[in-house]
This record gives structure tokens, C-alpha cells and sequence, in this order.
């Protein structure tokens, strides 16, 4: 086969798997919905925000649909070491694996996630909890805030204290799996607006 030919094949068998896998995602994406208790999160955090003074942070489904892929993914695949911490994803699924560990020097792997799952163009920052007190998951809504407020760092990031005093959340995102609740903030606006509501 001429070099040329097998070039412009090869580019179009990429660009076509690129556009089948892109719209596999925006379809996932497009089927998105959130619990009446992810929603109940997402209010209370708006409503402690409030509490401080603060503006109300909009509802995203592009930062809910990474949240919620983290939270099964903790669920389904982390086992807690002393190196990776909650914020790491595994290699069993459609993004890029790492072990996040508490020097930070994966941060970008945490960051790029909303861009690398989704239309969202720029990056997140993402709170975890996890519990498995049958109180907290009696009420897991109340229970992760309760449990962010007691830390001096996601307290920091949900009411932009310290180093998150400048940041202007724009979009917020909430997902929970099992025993986790994940929460993603981030800076820009969703394209894809907000999340619909999954039927009881």
C-alpha cells in the first residue's frame, strides 16, 4: 500500500473511533441524572455557603457525572493505603489511572478529570467522604458536610477560605456511590447545564 494511503487510512480509522467514543460519552452524559439525596447535598452546601455570606454555586451535570463515575469507582476498585488516597482512580475504566498521594504530585490527574470525562473546559476540585456508620448512611447528605466542616481543608474549599479565597465557584457537582459522597467545584461555567432528576 503507498505510505500516503496508509497514512490518510490510518488517520481516518482514529478520527472515527475518536467521534464514535465522543459520542458514546455525550450520550452517557445526555442520560445523566442525580438522587433526591445528591440534590439534598447540593443545597445544603449552597445553603451553609449562604450561611457565610456566599453566592449560590450552580448545579452541574458535567461535575455530578465525574463525581458520581469517582464515587463508584472508590466504591467498586480503592482499597485505602498510606500512599493513595481517595483522590486516586484506578485502571479499570475510561480515563487515565493514578495513585494520588498526599505530596500532591498527581494533581493534574485530579484536576483534568471533568475535561478528560466530559465537555467541561477547565479543571475540578474535588472533596471526598466516605463512612460506613449506618447514622451517616442513614442520612449521607448531612453526614458529608458535617464531615467536611470538621476538616480545615474541604471547609476551606466549600466556603473559599485560605488558599480557595479568590476561587469563584461556578459549577458544582455531586455524586454518590455505596459508602462515598464526592463533590466536585470548579470555575467555569457548564455547557452542559444542569442535571435532570433520576425517577424514584
Amino acid at each position: 500500500m503507498n505510505r500516503s494511503y496508509f497514512l490518510i487510512t490510518l488517520f481516518l480509522i482514529f478520527t472515527f473511533t475518536e467521534v464514535f467514543l465522543l459520542a458514546q460519552d455525550k450520550k452517557v452524559l445526555s442520560e445523566f441524572c442525580i438522587s433526591e439525596t445528591e440534590f439534598e447535598l447540593y443545597k445544603l452546601i449552597n445553603d451553609y455557603r449562604n450561611d457565610k455570606g456566599l453566592s449560590k454555586i450552580e448545579l452541574s451535570k458535567s461535575l455530578s457525572f465525574v463525581a458520581k463515575t469517582h464515587a463508584k469507582d472508590l466504591a467498586e476498585n480503592y482499597k485505602e493505603s498510606e500512599r493513595c488516597n481517595m483522590h486516586s482512580w484506578s485502571n479499570n475504566g475510561d480515563w487515565s489511572s493514578c495513585c494520588y498521594s498526599s505530596d500532591h504530585r498527581k494533581a493534574k490527574c485530579m484536576w483534568n478529570k471533568p475535561e478528560e470525562l466530559t465537555n467541561y473546559k477547565g479543571i475540578g476540585y474535588e472533596i471526598a467522604f466516605y463512612s460506613t456508620d449506618p447514622a451517616d448512611l442513614a442520612n449521607q447528605a448531612e453526614a458529608s458536610l458535617r464531615g467536611w466542616k470538621k476538616s480545615k481543608g474541604h471547609n476551606s474549599i466549600i466556603i473559599n477560605r485560605g488558599q480557595w479565597k479568590k476561587a469563584q465557584w461556578k459549577s458544582l457537582g455531586i455524586g454518590i456511590y455505596g459508602d462515598y459522597v464526592v463533590a466536585w467545584f470548579g470555575q467555569e461555567n457548564d455547557p452542559d447545564g444542569k442535571p435532570t432528576f433520576c425517577e424514584q
